[in-house]
Formats: structure tokens, C-alpha cells, sequence
């Protein structure tokens, strides 16, 4: 399994976050890859799936996602926001009464976070189905395909 992010990309946007003694920041990286396959399992993959059941790219073989299929690069900056927000940041705050800064960055970050998500399903995740390693345009499906919308 590859990591959407790594160290450099977090540092793109929080570029002293290393001054506050973590160094590494690689195991968090895996358990935001992990975060987001789950999130991907939850909320993308069932209405995906469901319209490829009869499709060229889809058996009855192919019933979970396979993650090395995902283009990971779509999903740099989510991870960047997912893994401030929920394993670097709560490190550093106090999770007292009193909200500190980084209780501020938390926040901030886990909207981010959503809203970066949500804006890869509504573009369309990009998902290599036939995995011959090039995503053509009938392999990225936005969240809402062939769905009436009110």
C-alpha cells in the first residue's frame, strides 16, 4: 500500500511543523492511507460498484476495491489535511478547557479535510478497473453518476 502524502507535502503547508519535535511523520502517512481506502470503501466504492455489476470492468470477483488500482496522487492533498488534523496536530495540543492553537489547526484542518474529499468524489476518483496502468475517462466516476439529484 502507498501513502497519498508524505513528509515534504505536509510540510508545503505547515512548514515549522517539525519545530515541535516530531521528526517522522511516515506511520501516520500509512494510517491516513488506510483512513481514506475506508472512507473510499464507505462512501464512493457501493454506488461505483453498483454500476459497473454489469459492466465491462466489474465481476463478481472484483466485489472490494483494490486500492493499488486508486491514483494516488488524487489524493495528496486530503491526506496532507487528514493526517494534520488527526495524528500530527492532536500531539501537540494540551486537550484542555482551554483551546489552544492547535486545537484551532485541528479544526481548521479537519474541515479541509472534508472538503478536499468531497471535492475528489464530486470530480471523480480515478480508478484503474481494467488495471492496464492509465485511467481512461470511463474509469473515473463522480460521486453522483447516472443519480437524480434534488
Amino acid at each position: 500500500m502507498s501513502n497519498y502524502a508524505t513528509d515534504t507535502d505536509v510540510l508545503e503547508y505547515e512548514p515549522q511543523i517539525k519545530e515541535f519535535g516530531i521528526i517522522d511523520f511516515s506511520a501516520y502517512h500509512a494510517k491516513t492511507a488506510q483512513d481514506i481506502q475506508r472512507l473510499l470503501r464507505i462512501e464512493w466504492w457501493p454506488r461505483v460498484s453498483r454500476n459497473y455489476s454489469a459492466g465491462k470492468y466489474f465481476n463478481s470477483t472484483d466485489l472490494e476495491m483494490d486500492a493499488t488500482k486508486l491514483t494516488t496522487a488524487q489524493f495528496t492533498r486530503a491526506a496532507v489535511f487528514h493526517v494534520l488534523a488527526y495524528y500530527i496536530l492532536p500531539q501537540l495540543t494540551q486537550h484542555g478547557v482551554d483551546r489552544d492553537r492547535f486545537r484551532e489547526m485541528i479544526d481548521f484542518y479537519k474541515a479541509k479535510f472534508r472538503e478536499e474529499f468531497n471535492l475528489v468524489l464530486q470530480d471523480g476518483v480515478e480508478y484503474d478497473y481494467d488495471g492496464d496502468g492509465t485511467v481512461e475517462n470511463t474509469e473515473k466516476q463522480t460521486e453522483h453518476y447516472n443519480r437524480l439529484i434534488r
